[in-house]
């Protein structure tokens, strides 16, 4: 029986070996390659034939994704009239590991005329797709993880590669956010993490609990009980947020006081400066302050200068919105 295991270790040794030495090789066209890129004024667009084309669509759409506008043309359509979509002020990329698939060589005559800046993907930097490319990022390999040296392999992996990484240095050349980030991938749990504001989950008008500072222990349980998100605001004569108290709290008031609990204002309970947070902030990173700060509550306000609590957020309502 073959050994598939000892076949794929070969595979991967080959592959990763192949990705590791592009590292060795990159130099200042990287680097012009992203400037022009950054200060493209129309569209990045991406074309390849065969497999190379496979790569060249999850380039365009990881470009696409993250800040940077591309598409794919494909060569064969490129060459019966969609070459029409490219401009001159675009960036064309084009991929061929050899630099002489027949179809894509048609193309590049068109966007030469047009005066759109070419970057090239080759294995093959004396190709002629290397000698008419404005710029070269070089992909080539040793060999390919095929024994016949025939599919594809090593050498789309390299590409591959050399696309994510001009697609994360212009991600990082834009200052890209999380929010602008999340405005790109609405849908799925990605979306969730990312478009979920606070307001979106929070519990608010009657839903959140409330006490004053003077308010009896034996109330505050009260309204704690009711509410269940075993905690309460503490608020001032003028509903300012003065403090918290949480299940926590009234298990070690309750061992410092005893019996006498029940009669003590909430003033002598609490726990002043609570955690809040603003209602419009992601609700991702509401997690994360309660992560780092080991809360499962924080109230919410209306804005950074607000000191009047609008809401609460419990770690319960994140873990059912699926971010945890």
């Amino acid at each position: 029986m073959s050994d598939h295991l000892s076949t794929a270790k070969r595979v991967f040794q080959i592959e990763s070996a192949a990705v590791a030495k592009l590292a060795d090789r990159l130099g200042e066209n990287f680097n012009k390659a992203v400037d022009l890129i950054f200060n493209c004024k129309g569209k990045v667009i991406v074309t390849g034939m065969g497999k190379s084309g496979i790569v060249g669509r999850k380039i365009s759409s990881t470009l696409s994704s993250t800040g940077t506008p591309a598409f794919f043309l494909h060569p064969a359509e490129g060459i019966h009239g969609d070459v029409g979509m490219v401009s001159r002020n675009d960036v064309v990329i084009a991929i061929s590991y050899s630099g002489e698939t027949e179809e894509l060589l048609c193309v590049v005559p068109v966007v030469k005329r047009l005066g759109t800046a070419l970057i090239a993907i080759t294995g093959r930097l004396t190709s002629t797709l290397a000698n008419m490319a404005d710029l070269v990022l070089d992909v080539a390999v040793e060999e390919e993880a095929c024994p016949l040296g025939l599919a594809p392999t090593a050498s789309t992996t390299a590409t591959l590669a050399m696309g994510d990484a001009l697609a994360v240095a212009l991600l990082l050349a834009r200052n890209l956010t999380e929010e602008q980030f999340a405005r790109l991938h609405p849908g799925g749990s990605l979306g969730r993490k990312l478009l979920l504001t606070v307001e979106n989950l929070m519990h608010g008008g009657e839903g959140v609990p409330r006490v004053h500072v003077n308010t009896l222990m034996r109330d505050v349980i009260v309204e704690m009980t009711s509410k269940r998100l075993g905690a309460t605001t503490v608020e001032d004569e003028s509903g300012k947020l003065v403090g918290i108290i949480t299940d926590g709290d009234l298990r070690r008031a309750l061992t410092r006081h005893g019996d006498s609990l029940l009669s003590k204002p909430a003033s002598e309970v609490m726990t002043s400066a609570p955690k809040v947070i603003v209602k419009n902030e992601l609700a991702i990173t509401a997690l994360r302050m309660m992560e780092e700060n080991r809360i499962t509550q924080l109230f919410v306000v209306d804005s950074k200068t607000s000191d009047s609590v609008i809401g609460v957020l419990h770690f319960h309502d994140l873990l059912d919105a699926g971010l945890v």
